[in-house]
């Protein structure tokens, strides 16, 4: 592209990225990955705040603008080859006379991007890059940048990330009366409205809707030319409405019309690569047996699950569930379902063992106590867990629990980290 042309789009999405404003820090350690020689890899969903990060460490790292060199590959102006970026990085060298620190927004747009970064990167300079879909990256990663990056996946808002953006402040081990009712009041609003920085700063849960557009169109029908346009969408619309459920291949080929498994299959993966859902499996010694298996479908976040999917009351336990399950993955923990007799919602397995059971229920009651215990002390008995844990909006039961189970009201579960 020419030369100069490119050189004024990016003074103007520099000047766009240094006038971010009213952005939080996140529960996130960022000095690793300041400190590291590594190519910094920032992967997540659209919208989940991946440039808002870059200028955090930005900010971190104390850069001027002659310091870095930052260039979102998500814009129309641009053409997305790899010779823009050795122009990108000629255009630095001639305003400033001196290496940049590359930032490098949604670099999965321009074809062959990891040569260029691996060649900086041998050249020793300090390169951080983010990414919306996650099979492209890390098919890239594994030939061309093994042993030389550092990956971190960016989510949403947690719910601490969302007080934090709301400016509410909560002590959680000494709440009065009146505050755990406003803080259960934030936690009922999180789990309607989620997470996406936008949504919340705007309370607007139709910019879900726009965002499930944008990733329908752009990162799955685009990227993979496509042409079954209402088949996909109607497997993205079931999947939002049935969050926290078990789905199979034969009912998702029923409702959307596809000719086959296999595409139901190559739909579930570009949904997956997008980050809009994830699947958990049930947990078996044996692999084979856990692919064989019925999964549960995850939304990346709430939002999603409460513009698109079909809203009704009983449906509160299964966004409460989706939010527990987005808070586990932001830990770092491996999980699978548990379901024999009965079922178990978590099960978190670290190095060989199956260390922990969680249940969630939005209300536990006399009504469905004995369901809700079966399950955890089931798993807990198969696998030797010690404690278990049910997690819960609201704890209605007045009989004690045996002593090996707790009960965790939800929002001191996902503050109390």
């Amino acid at each position: 592209m020419d030369k100069q042309f490119l050189r004024d789009v990016l003074i103007d999405q520099k000047e766009t990225f240094l006038n971010r404003t009213g952005l939080i820090d996140r529960d996130i350690a960022l000095a690793p990955y300041i400190t590291t020689n590594q190519i910094v890899v920032i992967s997540g969903v659209r919208r989940s705040g991946k440039s808002s990060l870059l200028f955090l460490i930005k900010e971190k790292m104390h850069l001027q603008p002659d310091d870095f060199c930052y260039c979102n590959f998500d814009d129309e102006r641009i053409t997305a080859t790899v010779e823009t970026l050795n122009d990108i990085y000629t255009i630095h060298l001639e305003a400033y006379r001196k290496e940049p620190i590359f930032l490098f927004d949604e670099i999965q747009m321009v074809p062959k991007w990891e040569k260029f970064l691996n060649r900086m990167y041998e050249q020793g300079r300090k390169i951080f890059v983010t990414g919306s879909n996650a099979h492209l990256l890390s098919s890239e990663i594994s030939t061309s940048l093994t042993g030389r990056n550092k990956p971190m996946e960016l989510w949403p808002f947690s719910f601490s990330e969302f007080l934090r953006f709301k400016k509410r402040t909560y002590n959680i081990h000494s709440l009065s009366v009146k505050n755990q009712s406003l803080l259960v009041n934030d936690l009922m609003a999180y789990l309607e409205t989620g997470g996406f920085p936008l949504v919340v700063k705007e309370n607007d849960l139709e910019i879900a809707h726009d965002l499930f557009q944008d990733i329908l169109y752009r990162d799955i029908l685009t990227r993979y030319k496509l042409t079954n346009v209402d088949e996909i969408k109607q497997i993205g619309l079931f999947l939002a409405s049935n969050v926290s459920k078990l789905f199979s291949y034969t009912t998702l080929q029923k409702i959307s019309g596809a000719k086959s498994l296999s595409s139901i299959k190559d739909y579930l993966h570009y949904y997956r690569a997008s980050y809009l859902f994830d699947y958990l499996k049930k947990f078996d010694y044996s692999v084979k047996k856990q692919i064989m298996n019925s999964r549960k479908v995850f939304a990346v976040d709430n939002a999603i699950a409460s513009r698109l999917g079909f809203r009704f009351t009983e449906n509160n336990g299964r966004l409460l569930e989706n939010s527990i399950y987005l808070e586990l993955k932001r830990r770092g923990h491996e999980l699978y379902y548990y379901s024999q007799k009965h079922e178990c919602d978590f099960l978190i397995k670290e190095n060989m063992h199956i260390t922990h059971a969680i249940q969630v229920v939005y209300t536990l009651n006399a009504e469905n106590a004995n369901r809700e215990i079966a399950g955890l002390k089931e798993a807990m008995s198969t696998y030797n867990i010690p404690q278990g844990t049910i997690i819960t909006m609201e704890n209605q039961l007045e009989q004690p629990l045996p002593p090996d189970i707790i009960v965790k009201p939800a929002y001191r579960w996902l503050l109390d980290k």
